[in-house]
């Protein structure tokens, strides 16, 4: 079942640690002869956990990135063998069945191969070029909104998808100082819109801008809001749907999405949240929020 257009290769070496594992698998109701939908398939570290409970199992996983999906079935092909079926893709297009899967799953976050490869351009650690696609077939990147949008349109950007509140200031700095080339080039002009004593915080000044740059180039919040309007209806009757967010723009849809749905019942009112002793060991994993909702056994 892996996908002939993504011969196995060898992995990367860097590790990426799946969050709320215990709490994901176990909200998740895995049954024997169950088919499940990671949406997210990443290095396929929630994928694993879901084949690990029963020997009859199989999971479909899509991913944007091929370099994901060619290392995660390198990666699970012993244990998975053809239990595991991959769709490269946007979850948001995937031509799911009616009633197809037993429990969807779904970690928005990104994955930390992608954060920590510095050609990507998804963090400022690296001095790399500003790119931030998760699909590179696609024209638009992290540069072009950078150095092309308006004063405007940029502080709108800032403000919207990475709350920042000095998004006008910070917009008119990139006009004054663009074209950038670089991730470490514009986070620094982002820095020194902020007094000081705030540039050499636990967080670093120019996270939210990076946020919302990385939103606006993958149209995260466009594709999230379609797959939960899909998601539903590819739930067998009683299965269920967990989705891991780590911002509250996320979260706000998944909470809405749950609540407001005609196909599903809510099961965490409250969204679950890691416990102390994977805070400590992952940091990640302490701004994860999992929120779970099940298909309606007797739909009106």
């Amino acid at each position: 079942m892996v996908s002939k257009n993504h011969p196995n290769q060898s992995s990367s070496p860097t590790l990426h640690i799946p969050v709320l594992c215990q709490e994901l698998i176990e909200g998740l109701a895995i049954e024997p002869k169950g088919h499940y939908l990671d949406a997210t398939l990443g290095r396929g570290g929630h994928s694993s956990l879901i084949l690990a409970t029963f020997p009859d199992v199989t999971v479909t996983g899509i991913d944007l990135d091929h370099e994901a999906i060619d290392a995660t079935t390198s990666n699970l092909s012993e244990i998975a063998g053809d239990r595991l079926g991959v769709w490269q893709g946007n979850f948001a297009d995937y031509p799911g069945k009616a009633a197809e899967f037993d429990g969807i799953i779904a970690d928005l976050g990104v994955s930390s191969p992608q954060f920590d490869t510095p050609e990507r351009g998804f963090s400022f650690r690296h001095q790399a070029a500003l790119d931030m696609r998760m699909n590179r077939q696609q024209s638009l990147t992290a540069a072009s909104i950078i150095n092309s949008w308006d004063q405007t349109n940029l502080a709108d950007l800032f403000y919207q998808y990475g709350e920042e509140r000095r998004s006008r200031a910070i917009a008119r700095r990139i006009l004054q100082q663009r074209p950038f080339e670089t991730t470490t080039a514009l986070a620094e002009a982002i820095a020194l819109c902020f007094p000081p004593k705030q540039r050499y915080g636990r967080i670093h000044p120019a996270t939210r801008v990076f946020q919302a740059l990385r939103i606006a180039v993958n149209d995260e919040l466009g594709s999230l809001e379609k797959f939960l309007e899909k998601a539903p209806h590819w739930l067998k009757p009683g299965g269920r749907i967990g989705i891991i967010s780590f911002h509250s723009l996320e979260d706000r849809r998944v909470k809405y999405s749950f609540r407001d749905s005609l196909l599903l019942d809510v099961v965490t009112k409250k969204p679950m949240i890691a416990q102390p002793e994977e805070q400590a060991d992952n940091p990640r994993s302490r701004s994860a929020k999992l929120r779970f909702a099940q298909r309606k056994l007797n739909e009106q």
